[in-house]
């Protein structure tokens, strides 16, 4: 017999705190993460770790959202390297940002812990 774990969501913010197709930074757990609400994609919000590790910041908050070679991407600000929203991997590199579920309810942006 196999169990299912329960998701633990809990709230991160309000929906009227994100931008529409940008980033904004939020602390979650004591680690500072990069939202983004692309309204009109299947997946509204997105959360990547904001730590650049190849600029070694806090920056990817700031990054251009977009779409190369069919995936919804940030673009680091400093260097440019590009990060799938969805699984945190780097196009041209071989590294891989932190990911976390998220979703909206009720107007309110919850996050999986």
């Amino acid at each position: 017999m196999t169990t299912k774990a329960k998701l633990d969501w809990k709230p991160l913010c309000d929906l009227n705190d994100l931008v529409p197709d940008s980033g904004v930074a939020a602390l979650h757990n004591g680690e500072q993460i990069a939202l983004f609400y692309l309204p009109g994609q299947d997946n509204e919000v997105f959360a990547v770790s904001n730590h650049d590790p190849i600029a070694k910041a806090n920056v990817i908050a700031r990054g251009i959202v977009g779409d190369l070679q069919g995936k919804l991407v940030v673009a680091s600000p400093l260097y440019k390297q590009h990060y799938d929203l969805q699984s945190g991997e780097c196009l041209e590199e071989d590294i891989t940002l932190q990911t976390w579920p998220v979703r909206l309810k009720d107007q309110q942006v919850e996050i999986c812990a």
